[in-house]
């Protein structure tokens, strides 16, 4: 069986903050990722989805968490086909009479090129220090299973190499019952980490959690189940606390998918309030309790 780690997805969450998880005098940003990391040994970095920051900060963020501490990292907005405020791209990249939200047709190549460079400079002190995980490659809910589809997953991922890259797939039609095998089947061939996502079921845009690993480390993502999820409120969206029996099936699901492979990462994305961090420590005491549980005679 592979290690099994599990964290949150982000640290660093105003509404975490101001929820009392961190204890008082731990108030700045360095303090909190110690104590974070004193917890954990897993955690997704979201920020840069939104904006690609100094390498100085990804510097930081290694020394200031143990060895074998893990970064996953999810990739610029932009990269994975994203409409992308005009504000998170430096002003002398972006387009002087652009639109509000800007897409990759509107940038220069030589100012695409510049941000995947800027992408890479935050990565390299990560990958240097052997703490970086995954990229993560979570692609828009309207990117519908086909060869364009297929070969733009290709492209971007191979942009992000030589490090590992997890995709995570918004659109039913990857995952029905016709071609889910041919999806999971793509992944492998191209050493691309499957997210399993844990979500609220029974929607147009619900995709199923296929426990399948096509690429070391698997993936898996736990949304929460918001019946809100349609909302477009991003709070609503992933406000869900998960109760103890689900954590618990949960565990036994991840011990299975954990059996195919040497690496687990395992986020929880219920990012209102402290919810993720008190889940993934009751997930994380499940798993160590089955782990050490004797097997049956």
């Amino acid at each position: 069986m592979g290690g099994i780690r599990v964290g949150t997805s982000g640290w660093a969450d105003r509404e975490l903050i101001s929820s009392g998880w961190y204890p008082r005098q731990v108030n700045d940003p360095a303090g909190r990722l110690a104590y974070y990391a004193e917890r954990f040994d897993l955690v997704e970095v979201d920020t840069t989805y939104y904006g690609i920051p100094a390498p100085e900060t990804a510097r930081a963020w290694a020394e200031r968490t143990p060895d074998g501490f893990t970064f996953n990292v999810k990739a610029f907005s932009l990269f994975t086909g994203h409409p992308t405020p005009s504000g998170a791209i430096p002003a002398a990249l972006r387009p002087a009479d652009g639109p509000e939200r800007l897409r990759r047709k509107d940038l220069e190549p030589e100012a695409y090129e510049r941000l995947w460079t800027g992408f890479h400079d935050v990565l390299a002190p990560l990958a240097d220090a052997g703490k970086l995980g995954v990229v993560l490659l979570q692609f828009p809910p309207w990117l519908a299973r086909g060869d364009r589809a297929k070969a733009s997953i290709i492209a971007t991922a191979d942009r992000c190499r030589p490090h590992r890259v997890a995709v995570e797939l918004r659109h039913p039609s990857w995952f029905n019952e016709t071609e889910v095998l041919d999806t999971l089947l793509f992944l492998q061939a191209h050493d691309l980490s499957h997210v399993v996502v844990d979500m609220t079921q029974g929607l147009e845009s619900s995709i199923p959690a296929v426990t399948v690993s096509t690429a070391d480390p698997a993936v898996v993502r736990l949304h929460g189940h918001s019946a809100a999820w349609e909302s477009g409120d991003k709070k609503e969206k992933f406000r869900y606390e998960y109760a103890d029996d689900e954590l618990a099936a949960w565990a036994e699901r991840l011990r299975e998918l954990a059996g195919e492979g040497d690496d687990l990462h395992v986020l929880i994305n219920t990012c209102c309030g402290d919810t993720a961090p008190r889940a993934a420590l009751r997930l994380a005491s499940l798993l160590t309790a089955s782990a050490t549980r004797p097997s049956p005679a």
